[in-house]
């Protein structure tokens, strides 16, 4: 089945791994309608467990069912499952190395009706910083679909953030997910453009728009941390400049990790993300991409400077 929505797809997904691995379960806090978790408790009510509106309840019992060999899904809004829950993240489940997954749905600013107490905008600074953590931000829904199966089959804790919108794919269906790889969605050779989640697709069109003065390479990094830094200084060595695109505080996030990689290439990078301020509310959610800056045409301005 084809999805446009990452939760559609996630939820979806994880009905079928259900249907093969009877470990498998899912916890909700009182979000399923909107997570998707609603799907898993359809079909399988005995291995679903709503929590109410109480997140480090739910980390807990989640790191519980770890310890007896069930594989638990919990699932939260991302502002609220790497806040509201972070000392039992980093307590029970990280230093552990318990096999808990973390979805947060609504990241970023998708969530645009509710404002700033809503919108996640610094969840991966968050999440990457703790120890033994693997954090995933798939590119599309097809992506999303690949990425279930794989964090469900990885053994450790894993947190994923999701978009909340329909927006078009921009990722091969069917292509297996492998965590910690980059993937090179755009070949070039003067600029790379390193993006997650939403992004990606604002890339490739930026770099489509700029193609007659400028040839840019578009990756998409969709595994955050573990993030390959052989691979990212590979994929940077023959370009001069960077740019990281991501729907999330310039401050930790990828660009900082891409960073981080690159700290002794001595190569300028230009970051496209939210500057230090907390989100609002909106009418829309393109408005708001466009109040924060998160537009093809940011991205084309941020390549245009190494031009």
């Amino acid at each position: 089945m084809s999805y446009t929505n990452q939760r559609l797809a996630y939820g979806n997904t994880l009905v079928e791994i259900g249907k093969t691995n009877k470990n498998v379960v899912v916890l909700d806090a009182d979000l399923c309608g909107s997570t998707m978790g609603r799907f898993f408790e359809q079909e399988f009510p005995e291995r679903h467990v709503e929590m109410g509106i109480a997140e480090a309840d739910m980390v807990s019992t989640a790191a519980g069912l770890a310890q007896t060999g069930k594989v638990p899904f919990a699932n939260s809004f991302a502002v609220f499952i790497s806040g509201r829950a972070y000392d039992q993240i980093r307590q029970t489940i990280a230093i552990g190395k318990l096999n808990v997954k973390l979805v947060g749905s609504s990241a970023g600013l998708s969530d645009f009706g509710d404002g700033a107490t809503h919108q996640s905008i610094e969840d991966i600074a968050i999440m990457r910083s703790i120890p033994n953590m693997t954090v995933i931000c798939p590119a599309d829904a097809n992506e999303t679909v690949e990425a279930t199966k794989a964090i469900a089959d990885y053994n450790g804790p894993v947190y994923m953030r999701l978009n909340r919108n329909d927006y078009d794919n921009v990722t091969e269906a069917g292509k297996p997910f492998k965590i910690g790889e980059p993937t090179v969605l755009r070949e070039g050779n003067e600029i790379v453009v390193f993006a997650t989640g939403y992004m990606v697709g604002l890339a490739l069109k930026a770099a489509e728009a700029l193609k007659d003065k400028v040839s840019v390479k578009v990756v998409n990094v969709s595994t955050i941390k573990p993030l390959n830094n052989e691979k990212i200084i590979e994929l940077a060595k023959d370009c001069r400049a960077v740019v990281t695109a991501e729907e999330h505080s310039v401050i930790g996030g990828l660009g900082g990790a891409i960073a981080e990689a690159l700290r002794k290439s001595c190569k300028p990078i230009e970051f496209v993300g939210i500057e230090d301020v907390f989100g609002c509310s909106a009418l829309n959610y393109q408005n708001l991409l466009e109040h924060y800056g998160l537009t093809k045409e940011a991205v084309e301005k941020a390549i245009s400077k190494f031009i």
